[in-house]
């Protein structure tokens, strides 16, 4: 370590002043106040507002928050700009909500056979054209080629 470049590191004595707590820790804090410890030997001082002695979340003394009332509260808020919207599509008629229900049912069959049927023709496409890549590799792989053939592709070696 070079020297004259770190802050000195002492033992420091903070003062919790809301409960009247005392903490004795090495610290580089600076501090032109002194107090004297239980043992006799003179520290540097820091009073603080808050320490782990008096913060709510250490003591226990955490305040819970009422999120069911604030959920609540905003239902209420928004509930009358939301009932406009909701009416038309919220029968109250016990009939309507049959139809209604009978009407989402064959929407969703209708639906459901729809996917079924493009399923079912890209399946019979991706079959096709399996079966004519794999019909041009046979007839390809099965052809010998005779002089006739090889003088029809290269008709400059003819010449």
């Amino acid at each position: 370590m070079k020297k004259g470049i770190h802050p000195e590191y002492r033992q420091v004595l903070f003062h919790d002043v809301s409960v009247d707590e005392y903490f004795l820790i090495p610290s580089t804090l600076s501090t032109d106040q002194t107090k004297e410890w239980k043992d006799g030997k003179t520290y540097p001082y820091c009073p603080l507002d808050v320490s782990s002695a008096s913060h709510p979340f250490y003591t226990g003394q955490q305040k819970i928050i009422d999120t069911g009332g604030r959920v609540d509260r905003f239902k209420k808020r928004f509930a009358k700009k939301g009932a406009s919207k909701k009416e038309p599509n919220n029968p109250t008629n016990k009939e309507t909500q049959d139809q209604v229900s009978e009407k989402a049912e064959a929407e969703t069959s209708s639906k459901s056979e729809k996917i079924d049927v493009n399923e079912t023709q890209k399946e019979d496409a991706i079959l096709d054209v399996k079966e004519e890549i794999s019909k041009e590799a046979k007839s390809e792989a099965t052809e010998i080629p005779t002089e006739e053939t090889v003088e029809e592709k290269n008709p400059k070696d003819k010449e």
